[in-house]
């Protein structure tokens, strides 16, 4: 059984749809105050945002593009609210008559909103970590050279989302189904790279992460961001599985009712997919299986009906032989988040959640 210790996945990570009014409007009933939101329009084309509390909540970098971060201070998100987030005008996902999708994940909701100093790593850095729900988000300034950072979780990162903020280079991504010898871009359709100079061919440890002299992770002076996740039974997991060509996909184990996936072909150039609970198709309620609804994070493009999966109380099941999440024989990556944990409680009296 999945035990879980947190309850309610929505407490650390929640997705929530809204539609666009031109103006200042305050999204509410994400559940609590984000330190990270990744923003999508999801009515037509438009660069997906991501914002997050360390960085400023005026600056943001696109997980679409390589481009070095945007903003001036004051656009686009203006503030973390204790029940979700502000947009202005400025936002391409708050466009009046867009519908939108902002994705957000708590990390420590400090005072000062910025981070605190970390000083774990040969490179000091600053963090801002939830330990309870295994995410941080962390900035440091590359040296150019073999380096370690300090990543605050007290547990050993499973995946780390890196990207350097004033260059454009594109985005990195550590995944334990990956191993410490290769990396793949979020931004890109590629396969994996293999290059001892992403990680040192060095797995992260409970304190910090190693980088060596790729620029995407560590040029001399060049600041970063990176979000580094920690698995979290019952609430997250980055696995991998291998496709089957079949519309009778397999099935991924979880240990809960997934609220968030994201899956990419490792193997061959392939889009990364996004699912989540709060969205489908036009023709499909929202909370019936399949899963239609796809966004592309290394691409601008609308919503697409593709790619089905079934989000089951314990996992999810592929419903198609799309390239992108099940080609045959064919290695994947996914990271997942938690609608709701397989058995809700700790100990001996958790109930287990029920099939759709």
């Amino acid at each position: 059984m999945a035990y879980s210790t947190i309850p309610k996945g929505s407490l650390y990570m929640n997705p929530k749809t809204y539609t666009g009014n031109g103006g200042t409007q305050s999204i509410t009933g994400v559940g609590f105050k984000p330190d990270m939101t990744w923003l999508k329009k999801r009515n037509g084309t438009a660069n997906h945002h991501l914002v997050d509390a360390v960085r400023g909540v005026g600056y943001y970098v696109y997980p679409n593009l390589a481009n070095a971060q945007g903003g001036n201070g004051a656009t686009l998100l203006t503030s973390f609210n204790s029940d979700g987030f502000t947009l202005d005008a400025g936002a391409d996902s708050n466009a009046s008559g867009a519908t939108g999708v902002g994705w957000s994940w708590k990390a420590g909701n400090l005072a000062n909103g910025q981070g605190s100093a970390n000083t774990a790593g040969s490179i000091n850095s600053t963090v801002s970590v939830n330990t309870t729900a295994g995410f941080s988000i962390v900035k440091y300034t590359g040296t150019g050279s073999l380096a370690t950072v300090g990543h605050g979780l007290n547990a050993v990162p499973s995946m780390i989302i890196t990207k350097v903020l004033t260059t454009t280079h594109n985005w990195a991504v550590y995944h334990q189904g990956l191993g410490n010898t290769s990396a793949i871009y979020l931004d890109l359709t590629n396969d994996k790279s293999d290059d001892a100079a992403w990680w040192n061919n060095t797995s992260p440890t409970s304190n910090v992460f190693t980088i060596n002299t790729r620029i995407e992770v560590n040029q001399g002076s060049q600041n970063y961001i990176s979000y580094c996740f920690a698995e979290k039974q019952g609430y997250s997991k980055f696995g991998s599985y291998t496709g089957n060509g079949n519309a009778n996909g397999p099935f991924i184990y979880t240990g809960f009712s997934p609220a968030f996936v994201m899956i990419k072909n490792v193997s061959q150039s392939a889009n990364w997919n996004i699912k989540d609970n709060k969205r489908n198709n036009a023709s499909t309620s929202f909370n019936i299986n399949p899963r239609n609804a796809t966004l592309l994070p290394n691409d601008n493009a609308a919503d697409q009906d593709a790619n089905a999966l079934d989000f089951l109380s314990n996992g999810f099941k592929n419903r198609s032989t799309g390239g992108d999440v099940n080609a045959s024989g064919i290695e994947f990556i996914y990271m997942a988040f938690a609608e709701n944990p397989f058995v809700a409680t700790s100990g001996t009296t958790g109930v287990p959640v029920t099939a759709r």
